[in-house]
């Protein structure tokens, strides 16, 4: 079965600098049918004004990743990282016991877009942990590359969480069918674009639940940037704040 969940269907927070579209619900935004899948708790569809964004806050027992589709977003944090992520780039900081950081946009002429992600950890109160590979568009072509899994796989980063995470860009004639895993649940998210999985069209912000499905086609791609997520089959893993 999949359940498509429009873009327009999201929550919306627009602060002037920043405008978010929240698949799940956060912040200000709550909806009790949309508080995560599975371990996936947050899809937050990000852009921000030239110059500005989040000032250093905490985080604890979560692993965060940052996906940017245009700009550059600079992060510092408490553990001395610093970086600027482009995109092609996947940053992953795992929380655990505690880690207070920032995110800007870099530049001071044009804003960043970017994806937001939260998985929760299947161990609390870990070392905190920042990493991030750069995925060349060549590897994503037609296909959907791992960017993240729980063993580090083929380059990925490594998530404390039984997930993987695939990124693919098709357009035209490309297409790939995705066998998923025996009792597994999975998300799709579309980033960029449109595209067709089993028959069903997908535009930009688009996403959906999947379960009790064997496989995902991806066809008739119009620029399309797509993330499609390998989940442990549970509804809902809410954290215990």
């Amino acid at each position: 079965m999949i359940e498509q969940r429009l873009s327009a269907q999201r929550g919306l927070g627009d602060h002037g600098w920043l405008h978010s579209r929240h698949t799940f619900s956060f912040a200000n935004y709550w909806d009790p049918k949309q508080v995560g899948f599975s371990d996936l708790l947050v899809i937050n569809d990000d852009q921000v004004a030239k110059s500005r964004g989040f000032g250093a806050h905490p985080h604890s027992n979560m692993e965060i990743i940052s996906y940017v589709l245009e700009g550059a977003l600079a992060h510092k944090d408490s553990m001395g990282t610093g970086s600027v992520i482009v995109p092609g780039d996947v940053q992953l900081m795992s929380a655990g016991s505690g880690v207070t950081h920032s995110e800007f946009n870099h530049s001071q002429t044009e804003g960043v877009h970017f994806l937001q992600i939260w998985i929760v950890p299947a161990e609390k109160n870990t070392a905190p942990g920042y990493q991030q590979v750069s995925v060349p568009d060549s590897e994503k072509r037609g296909q959907m590359r791992l960017i993240v899994s729980p063993e580090g796989t083929d380059g990925s980063l490594k998530v404390r969480q039984d997930m993987r995470i695939y990124s693919g860009l098709f357009n035209g004639d490309e297409s790939q069918t995705v066998t998923l895993p025996d009792d597994r649940y999975a998300y799709i998210h579309v980033a960029r674009g449109s595209i067709t999985v089993n028959g069903i069209e997908f535009k930009e912000g688009d996403g959906a639940r999947v379960r009790n499905e064997q496989t995902l086609t991806f066809t008739d791609g119009q620029d399309a940037e797509v993330l499609l997520f390998d989940l442990r089959p549970v509804e809902v893993n809410q954290p215990t704040r």
